[in-house]
């Protein structure tokens, strides 16, 4: 009885196994092989071993890269989640109002990340673009602000452009979460006597931390992999200003055709994105969610 059990769960697990070797395990094993190589996307391959390896651990650049993502990572945590967390709160609410701001909220949501890198491009454009319009109206014929070509402030720029693309995103799931929270618990405070801020740091805030941990997550492990409105809007630059690591990643393998440097990085992107996931699902508690009525009582 165990045995013939223990087989129908075999089979029910069988199409996700697959679709995991078959979309996580052969492509990390093939980028893993090569990174063991040198070669260009045409010729033969060459045997290298862990030279490639040896060559970007000792590569400044490599830190760099994982320097400005890391930087991407946390502003992008703490700019997205309270502007989506008070966007959420406030668009649950019923209101015809509200009903017409969500449309613009979440007009970003409708385009691809290349459309809204372009449409930035001429918006922050130096020479004719809106900002440049704007400071010179109000600073004068000889102002100039190019955010995109200042090495200093590029990263934050782009963060901010990153954040406008998705909150709309962790709004949805904010606004989803409010909804979902019992009504019954906020007539109890008002019962009470209970604040408007007491009912949202005991009620609301406690009945969302599923919300905010599943929004946490995919900010963290979602900023590993931002490269389009990047590549659209700096590809890199100025200098290697905005290089994040998966930028990185694609300009060795098919700008420089150094697949195997390439393959090298998109490993430690792997072994990063694994190694932040386990944290968080460690700390977290992510893979033990409890009762969306927690405190209920």
């Amino acid at each position: 009885m165990y045995k013939k059990l223990s087989f129908k769960l075999f089979l029910l697990l069988l199409p996700a196994l697959i679709f995991f070797a078959a979309f996580i395990i052969f492509p990390l094993v093939t980028a893993f092989r090569t990174s063991l190589v040198s070669w260009n996307g045409l010729a033969k391959p060459v045997w290298v071993g862990f030279h490639n390896w040896i060559e970007q651990l000792g590569s400044p650049g490599l830190y760099q890269s994982l320097f400005l993502t890391g930087l991407v990572m946390v502003l992008s945590w703490v700019i997205q989640t309270p502007l989506s967390l008070a966007l959420g709160l406030f668009l649950a609410r019923k209101g015809r109002t509200r009903t017409v701001l969500s449309i613009f909220y979440f007009t970003p949501l409708l385009f691809s990340a290349a459309a809204l890198g372009i449409a930035w491009g001429y918006i922050l454009n130096p020479n004719f673009g809106l900002v440049q319009a704007i400071a010179q109206r109000f600073f004068g014929a000889n102002a100039e602000i190019d955010l995109l070509g200042n090495t200093r402030v590029v990263i934050y720029t782009l963060i901010g452009i990153i954040a406008w693309e998705f909150v709309p995103f962790h709004t949805l799931l904010y606004q989803s979460g409010s909804r979902a929270i019992p009504a019954s618990l906020y007539e109890a405070a008002d019962l009470d006597g209970a604040s408007a801020w007491q009912k949202l740091v005991r009620i609301t805030l406690p009945q969302l931390r599923n919300t905010v941990i599943t929004s946490t997550v995919i900010i963290l492990t979602g900023s590993l992999a931002y490269f389009d409105i990047i590549f659209v809007l700096t590809d890199g630059g100025p200098g290697n200003a905005s290089r994040v690591l998966a930028l990185d990643m694609y300009q060795k393998a098919f700008e420089e055709y150094q697949l195997g440097l390439g393959a090298t990085l998109a490993v430690i992107l792997a072994v990063v994105g694994l190694a932040l996931s386990l944290l968080l699902v460690r700390f977290s508690g992510f893979s033990r969610m409890r009762s969306q009525m927690e405190g209920a009582t």
